[in-house]
């Protein structure tokens, strides 16, 4: 007899299957979303960067046209042409801004060509013009409309300085652009490297008369760094939103100069063609002295 042998039982195995359990799945979502939110902040801060290289640009290439109407004029062009002053931020009168004066150097031929200086900012004639906006004239980090409501003033976050503190448009003004101003470089006592030319400024949307008015549209002083406006204003405990910052009511007032980069940040175009970024919170007593073509004073850095 042939011997027999006990038959072993052996367990069937089970398919091994490769994949993440529910724990890891969490801890991996989690460190995807840490490594964004680590790398957001710098996404912004380069797009932000690039924006302010690109403001600059616009503030070079406007400096570059004042100078290229002073060479041919021998004189800077004058803030604003008007019969008479101080300049009230009304849409009546002449009001021809130094932009318009500005187009032909600007390569914006069919503006200059189109527009009626001698009808003034605000005639029927000239509305084309008024409507048209201008990209260099805006800063890519403006966080306001290009254009009022109904689309017929352009805005412009560039102006020129006329004065070095709070003071009505007029023709006695000590800045750069001021009422039928002819500013020379023989006339900049404290030098063309330690005086404003123009910088930037936070239009207001609905009030403001556009590019072409030679109002605080493209105007304003040193007399003090005016913050942005925003959007989406912070809300008060009540839900309701803070209130806005308020301007006198005054139709001479100007204001100063201001921008909505980020970290507190203005660009600044010297009378020499240079470009330089000071900070929000500059001292007013240097500020002053930035707005002003003659004051005598020792330049302070800045």
């Amino acid at each position: 007899m042939q011997p027999q042998y006990s038959q072993r039982i052996r367990p069937r195995l089970r398919p091994i299957r490769s994949a993440f359990t529910l724990v890891e799945l969490l801890v991996v979502i989690a460190i995807i979303g840490v490594l964004v939110a680590l790398l957001l902040p710098a996404v912004q801060a380069a797009r932000e960067a690039a924006r302010r290289c690109s403001c600059v640009n616009n503030m070079m290439q406007l400096g570059l046209s004042l100078h290229s109407y002073e060479f041919h004029h021998e004189s800077f062009p004058p803030g604003v042409i008007n019969p008479d002053g101080p300049i009230r931020n009304e849409a009546v009168g002449q009001h021809v801004s130094w932009t318009v004066q500005a187009m032909p150097y600007l390569e914006q031929n069919a503006l200059w060509r189109e527009f009626d200086q001698a009808a003034g900012a605000y005639a029927p004639v000239n509305a084309p013009v008024r409507s048209t906006v201008v990209s260099v004239l805006l800063c890519p980090s403006y966080a306001g409309n290009e254009s009022n409501q109904d689309k017929s003033v352009a805005h412009s976050t560039y102006a020129g300085c006329h004065h070095d503190v709070e003071a009505p448009i007029d023709a006695n003004n000590n800045g750069m652009l001021f009422l039928d101003s002819k500013v020379r470089f023989s006339d900049i006592y404290d030098g063309s490297s330690n005086t404003i030319l123009l910088s930037e400024a936070v239009p207001d949307d609905e009030k403001e008369l556009g590019w072409v008015s030679g109002t605080r549209a493209t105007l304003r002083n040193t007399g003090a760094i005016q913050p942005p406006r925003r959007r989406n204003q912070p809300m008060l405990a009540d839900n309701q939103p803070m209130p806005a910052v308020e301007e006198p009511a005054s139709s001479t007032y100007v204001g100063g100069f201001g921008s909505y980069h980020s970290g507190d940040v203005i660009n600044i175009a010297m009378a020499d063609g240079s470009t330089r970024a000071i900070s929000g919170n500059i001292d007013l007593n240097v500020l002053h002295q930035l707005g002003s073509r003659a004051d005598g004073a020792i330049p302070k850095e800045f």
